[in-house]
């Protein structure tokens, strides 16, 4: 029994070692990944979009929430994204422990190297619909489903909510464009109504970089322009079903766990390959 004891200790050990010497090395490649954004300048080119909502009067960002990140230790594309994320947190002035993350896909070694990087992990799957607690947030949501972005606007639905937030992902412009009316005020009927109360910059384009930033913007939400909207604007508060959508862009909490996120070097446009209702717009 002894000898039992033992070698199940050994074992043990072994596994340990085999994930930590597992989340060295990703975290080995994201450091590469770090250097490439800053060498290339996308990062220098980029901080002036970071910066824009952060101008005026503006309340300081207190904590920053990461949503859909992927599978970085395998995808090149959500490698970059998570060290842009880490560039931004020490840019804005923000601690890693006040950075949260959650995406159902990370692995166990992706989750102890994001520990040895400080980050918090969210305990659940919020599909996004995440209160930001009076808290001026950042959240950080680069190629998302469009459901998830329609959830945390519904969740933080006033103007002294949306006013503290800052959202950085796919163009609600773009979203606009290439959606249909009739289905974005269906479906997405809370970026349909924030449209207008929205200021909007993008991240520069990069050759290196045109399936990871793609579409992507900083997105803020000034208080004297959500108070210019009309007050049937923030009459309708039902939490979104997506009752007419089969097959949403996001998973969901009855979802199984153990479902993977698509490689993130794939992802081109707006959402994360799942198309599920008729969305483009006629030419």
């Amino acid at each position: 029994m002894a000898a039992a004891a033992g070698g199940r200790r050994r074992r043990r050990r072994g596994r340990a070692g085999g994930e930590a010497a597992e989340s060295g090395a990703v975290l080995r490649r994201l450091q590469e990944a770090r250097d490439d954004l800053l060498s290339s300048g996308f990062w220098t080119a980029s901080a002036g979009a970071v910066r824009a909502p952060l101008g005026g009067s503006a309340e300081p960002l207190a904590r920053c929430v990461c949503f859909g990140l992927g599978r970085f230790s395998g995808s090149p594309a959500a490698r970059h994204q998570l060290a842009f994320l880490l560039l931004l947190l020490e840019e804005l002035g923000l601690p890693p422990g006040r950075c949260s993350l959650f995406d159902p896909a990370f692995s166990a070694q992706e989750t102890a190297a994001l520990g040895q990087l400080g980050l918090r992990l969210l305990p659940d799957n919020e599909e996004g619909k995440h209160d930001i607690e009076g808290s001026a947030t950042l959240f950080y949501m680069v190629h998302c489903g469009k459901a998830l972005y329609n959830n945390l606007l519904w969740r933080n639905w006033s103007a002294g909510a949306l006013s503290k937030m800052v959202i950085i992902g796919n163009s609600f412009k773009g979203i606009e464009e290439r959606l249909l009316s009739r289905i974005l005020e269906r479906d997405y009927s809370y970026i349909a109504k924030v449209l207008k109360g929205t200021e909007e910059v993008a991240l520069p384009a990069h050759p290196r970089y045109l399936d990871t930033f793609n579409d992507t913007s900083v997105h803020w939400f000034p208080v004297q322009k959500l108070k210019e909207l009309s007050p049937e604007v923030w009459d309708f508060t039902e939490e979104p079903t997506y009752q007419d959508c089969d097959n949403l862009e996001i998973i969901r909490k009855e979802d199984r766990a153990d479902r993977r996120s698509p490689d993130r070097s794939l992802q081109r446009g707006w959402g994360l390959g799942a198309v599920s209702c008729p969305t483009v717009a006629p030419t």
